[in-house]
């Protein structure tokens, strides 16, 4: 009986002991809170007290307080959120007095933001030429490759190794687009394919720049040709006049420019006296109209890039009978190439071109024997 209400006096004061330790917690936790509440109720009236005076402002996501000017207070208070410039790195800013050779300002937001970023742009000579032919498709190729974000291109043509070649690689290097690391420098000069001295100077520059052809039918080639110098000259003798000596039932005129570019294998064997190859890459003009992106797949990896650029970059424009653009470098709109681009052609007596069609055909023979490729032109 004694040891049964020994165990009733023990559990009674168990629970004691239990009721006054769960008290005393609960104080403890109801003086804390109530510390902590007083703290930070002074701490809040003491913020706005100062910032009220202008002395005291919370800037951005930044935890470290900094002074302002009393005149600013207005200003920051109004400011609910940090705000986030955007800078799209496929714009391209032209210096003033520049616009004609289309060189990319240094101080255009776009490099001020790579600069910000540790990544510092900078002019280099060209990795990559497009060499030729003029009328060929150049300006398409050109507007093409652009598309890929690794790729830089001078926006007019240089003209340095036929023209300029005196004013020095200093000069050259000025013209061309400020690019990262990894990314591709070109230029295109078409100009470049037909003259004597280019080869061995491009050579002198670099031994492996990377060369692009655009080549075209010589026949339609020399009348597209024929077709832009009459569009600016008033008054221009007919093309059987121009392309024939003695008048169109002469012998072919070598001498005149638009039926010399033509002879493509005598040009392309002074540059192969000068580079291997493998670092030219022919592109079909008439293939660039009809697949531009099965075409421009194997500039992506001549250059050694990604194959960035594909068919949802084109869309056929069924009145120019040319591919166009459904944005570019500097332009998010479709657009084409220009109003120069697609001229109707004017008639031509198809006698002419059946003999200038005889003319070229045992140089283009030559051409694809040179270069592996069978083109088939008529």
């Amino acid at each position: 009986m004694s040891t049964r209400r020994g165990w009733d006096l023990l559990w009674r004061m168990n629970k004691r002991s239990c009721a006054l330790t769960l008290l005393m917690c609960t104080g403890v936790l109801y003086l804390s809170y109530s510390f902590n509440s007083c703290l930070v109720s002074n701490l809040n009236r003491a913020i706005r007290q100062q910032k009220s005076r202008g002395f005291l402002s919370f800037s951005g996501t930044s935890p470290k307080a900094t002074l302002v000017e009393p005149e600013e207070k207005r200003r920051i208070r109004q400011e609910k959120q940090t705000i986030v410039r955007v800078v799209p790195l496929t714009w391209t800013g032209l210096a003033v007095g520049n616009e004609s050779n289309g060189e990319p300002l240094d101080g255009a937001p776009k490099y001020r933001f790579l600069r910000q970023q540790g990544l510092r742009p900078s002019r280099k000579l060209p990795d990559a030429l497009i060499i030729g032919v003029k009328k060929g498709g150049t300006r398409a190729l050109l507007e093409f490759i652009r598309l890929h974000p690794d790729v830089r291109a001078a926006g007019s043509e240089v003209h340095f190794f036929d023209r300029f070649y005196n004013k020095g690689f200093t000069w050259y290097r000025h013209h061309m687009p400020p690019t990262l690391e990894g990314q591709v420098t070109m230029e295109k000069t078409p100009s470049y394919f037909v003259t004597r001295e280019v080869p061995q100077r491009v050579r002198q520059m670099n031994p492996n720049t990377k060369l692009l052809v655009v080549v075209r039918d010589p026949v339609t080639r020399a009348i597209s040709d024929y077709t832009q110098a009459a569009s600016k000259k008033a008054g221009m003798r007919k093309f059987e006049d121009l392309a024939f000596l003695n008048g169109s039932g002469g012998l072919v005129d070598t001498s005149w420019g638009p039926v010399k570019i033509g002879v493509y294998a005598r040009h392309l064997e002074r540059w192969l006296r000068c580079f291997p190859l493998n670092q030219l890459l022919f592109v079909s003009g008439e293939r660039l109209i009809v697949d531009p992106a099965a075409e421009m797949a194997r500039v992506q990896d001549f250059l050694g890039l990604k194959r960035v650029v594909t068919e949802k970059h084109f869309y056929f424009n069924s009145t120019k009978g040319f591919p166009c653009l459904m944005k570019s470098e500097g332009r998010s709109s479709p657009h084409c190439l220009g109003k120069t681009k697609g001229r109707n052609h004017p008639h031509i007596d198809p006698a002419a071109i059946e003999r200038l069609r005889e003319f070229y055909r045992p140089f283009n023979a030559r051409f694809y024997q040179l270069t592996g490729i069978n083109f088939g032109w008529p």
